[in-house]
C-alpha cells in the first residue's frame, strides 16, 4: 500500500532501504549479541551513507528511512535512530569544536552515541531529574544515577542532562556532553524484554567544564525537547515499519494457509480483521507523515502533532502485531519467527521517548492553549 503523499521517486527509494536491509544489515544483528551494541552494523549504516543522513534529513525523510529499515530489520533501525537521539543534540546546540571532534565518527559508525535524560524518579516527568551538578570553580561536578539509557555502558560519550540550578523545573537544567572514560563515570547492562543495549550510570563527582555544555547553562531543557520534537514522529515511523511488516506477514500467511475446505482469508472474521489492521496502519503512517511535514514547514503545531503521530502509530503497532500473531496460531510464538520478534519489540516504543499517556497529556495541553488563544 502506497500513501498519496510519497512520490515515484520516494517510494523506489523506500524500496531499496528495505531489500538493504533485509540483505545486508540483517545477517548483521543476528551476529550480534542481544543486549549488546552491534558495532558492525553500525559501521554498515555508516558505509551505506544512513547515518549521514540522519543529520541532513528533514523529518519526512529521516521517517521514511526509519520507516524501512524497520520494515526489514528492527535491530538496524534502532541502532541508527540511537546515534541520531544521542548526536542530534550536538547537531543543534554544540560548539563547533563539539561538532568536528564527535559527529564525523558517528556519521561514520565508529563512534557510539547516548543520549541521557531518563532517571530512576525522572522518567516520563523528564523536568524532575535530580542529577546534580554541583559548581566546582568555573566547572561542575556530576553526581546521581541515569537509567534505561540506550547503548549505556558501551557508549564512546554521552549526551547528558543534569540539574544546575538556574530555576526551578526545567529551567535549573543544563545538557553536557560527557566522553565515556571521564572519571567516576560508571555503568551496567539492563536485561530488557527486547534486548537492546540499554544500561543504567553511574556519576561519582564525574567532572564537567565548560567546554562540554551543550548550548548554554540553564537551557538544556531546550535542547532535549528540541530533539525529541524530531524523534518522535520518527518513532511512530519506526512503530509503523513494524506493524507494514506484520501486514504483510499476515496477508501472505491468510491467503495460503488451508482451513475448513479453504483458505483462512475466505472466512469473514479473518478478512475483516485484515482490513482494520491495514486501515489503522495506512492512517497512522499518514499521520506520521503529516507531522514530519509540520516540523519541516516549521509549523508551530508540531508539538501536538509530533504526540499524536507517536501516540496513534504505537497503539496502532501493538494492536496490528498482536493480531497478526493470533491469526498466525502457535507458530508466531515460536523463537525466532519475525512476529515472536515483533511482539518483543512492539512494546517498548510505547513508552521509550514519551509514554502514550505523557503524549496524551501533550496533545490536550496544546488543545487547550489553542482555545485560550482564540
Amino acid at each position: 500500500m502506497t500513501g498519496f503523499a510519497l512520490g515515484v521517486d520516494e517510494e523506489e527509494w523506500c524500496g531499496r532501504l528495505r531489500t538493504l536491509s533485509a540483505r545486508r544489515l540483517r545477517p548483521l544483528a543476528e551476529k550480534g549479541e542481544p543486549g549488546r551494541v552491534n558495532r558492525p552494523l553500525l559501521a554498515a549504516l555508516g558505509e551505506e551513507g544512513l547515518l549521514e543522513r540522519v543529520f541532513v534529513s528533514g523529518a519526512l525523510e529521516l521517517c521514511l528511512l526509519r520507516e524501512s529499515l524497520a520494515y526489514g530489520c528492527t535491530e538496524a533501525e534502532t541502532a541508527l535512530a540511537l546515534q541520531g537521539l544521542g548526536a542530534y543534540p550536538i547537531l543543534r546546540a554544540g560548539s563547533p569544536a563539539q561538532r568536528e571532534r564527535w559527529l564525523p565518527g558517528v556519521r561514520e559508525g565508529r563512534l557510539v552515541a547516548a543520549f541521557a535524560l531518563s532517571e530512576p524518579g525522572a522518567g516520563s516527568d523528564a523536568a524532575a531529574l535530580a542529577l546534580a551538578a554541583e559548581r566546582d570553580g568555573d566547572a561542575w561536578r556530576l553526581t546521581g544515577e541515569k537509567r534505561w539509557i540506550s547503548n549505556a555502558p558501551e557508549a564512546d560519550f554521552y549526551t547528558v542532562f543534569a540539574r544546575t540550578g538556574e530555576g526551578p523545573g526545567a529551567k535549573g537544567i543544563t545538557a553536557f556532553l560527557v566522553p565515556a572514560d571521564r572519571p567516576g563515570l560508571t555503568g551496567e547492562a539492563l536485561d530488557m524484554l527486547s534486548p537492546h543495549p540499554i544500561g543504567s550510570l553511574c556519576f561519582d563527582g564525574v567532572p564537567v567544564g565548560p567546554d562540554d555544555v551543550l548550548g548554554e547553562p540553564g537551557r538544556g531543557f531546550r535542547v532535549a525537547m528540541d530533539t525529541l520534537n524530531l524523534f518522535r514522529p520518527s518513532v511512530g515511523a519506526f512503530a509503523v515499519g513494524m506493524a507494514r511488516a506484520a501486514l504483510d506477514a499476515t496477508l501472505a500467511h491468510t491467503a495460503g494457509r488451508g482451513a475448513f475446505g479453504g483458505v483462512l482469508a475466505d472466512l469473514q472474521a479473518v478478512a475483516h480483521r485484515v482490513a482494520d489492521m491495514a486501515t489503522r496502519t495506512e492512517a497512522a503512517r499518514l499521520l506520521v507523515y503529516a507531522a514530519a511535514g509540520a516540523y519541516d514547514s516549521g509549523s508551530p503545531e508540531v508539538p501536538r502533532r509530533a504526540a499524536m503521530a507517536k501516540l496513534l502509530a504505537t497503539e496502532t503497532a501493538q494492536y496490528v502485531v498482536d493480531h497478526a500473531v493470533q491469526l498466525h496460531g502457535a507458530i508466531a510464538l515460536q523463537r525466532g519467527h519475525l512476529l515472536e520478534h515483533l511482539y518483543r519489540e512492539v512494546r517498548a516504543p510505547r513508552i521509550y521517548e514519551g509514554a502514550s499517556e505523557v503524549q496524551r497529556t501533550i496533545i490536550a495541553k496544546e488543545l487547550y492553549r489553542e482555545v485560550a488563544a482564540r
